[in-house]
């Protein structure tokens, strides 16, 4: 796989209401940070496609993450759609079909991540949704179906990076959100420092509240980038 630069590795959430929020976040953080997610909260809000341009405009990456799970033909026409905007990452949660139908309709940059299991679930709540395994197990099964669909990669926390590093082949693209740069107290169950997660094997880091909530995002986003620069050059 390509080697990815340092500064691309964090990718920001804009988990905030509206499109005039996300913007002022990214013109806020400025060139600190290359890459963003755009979730569900704000795909539902006015101008979706439109930001999605507009970061392309700024030579900003794009990763969306709508969890895409539908039949797949429906799949497959929503990839095509996102391609035709340049978007770099979209994710995928579903059976084999629907994974290869999205593969099958990348174009561009585009780059499709299937979905292991949510950081926000833990044992328990496998056990509540009816999984017989444990979470590791779950997400190396989740892993090697996508690769055998055609994905590119996953998204994953960085807790189960070290197994997937394991056995997966270097093209996998291994993007861990759930990333806290300290102890935590949110929904967040399954979490790692920035630090430990790149250590393990993580290409991509998604931080939202950590940034977005502080009382100096550039100074939050910069300091995440260093610890993130400093983990690559000691793993080398």
């Amino acid at each position: 796989m390509t080697t990815i630069p340092a500064r691309e590795r964090l990718i920001v959430a804009l988990d905030v209401p509206h499109h005039i929020a996300a913007r002022q976040l990214v013109e806020q953080l400025d060139d600190t940070v290359v890459f963003y997610k755009i979730g569900l909260e704000l795909a539902l809000s006015e101008g979706f496609l439109d930001l999605i341009d507009w970061l392309r405009e700024r030579d900003k990456k794009v990763f969306v993450d709508l969890k895409l799970f539908d039949v797949p033909a429906t799949v497959a026409r929503a990839v095509a759609r996102l391609a035709e905007r340049e978007v770099d990452f979209a994710t995928v949660h579903g059976n084999q079909a629907i994974m290869e139908a999205a593969a099958q309709a990348t174009r561009g940059p585009l780059k499709i991540l299937a979905v292991t299991a949510l950081t926000s679930l833990d044992r328990g709540d496998l056990n509540d949704l009816g999984f017989a395994c444990d979470v590791e197990s779950l997400v190396l099964s989740r892993a090697r179906r996508a690769l055998a669909a055609g994905c590119d990669g996953v998204v994953s926390s960085g807790m189960e990076v070290a197994a997937l590093r394991a056995e997966a082949p270097d093209r996998l693209i291994a993007v861990t959100p759930g990333i806290r740069p300290v102890d935590n107290d949110d929904d967040q169950k399954r979490v790692m420092t920035p630090r430990e997660a790149i250590r393990a094997g993580s290409d991509y880091l998604v931080v939202g509240r950590p940034i977005r909530d502080a009382e100096d995002p550039v100074a939050a986003a910069q300091a995440i980038q260093s610890e993130i620069a400093g983990a690559l050059s000691k793993s080398h």
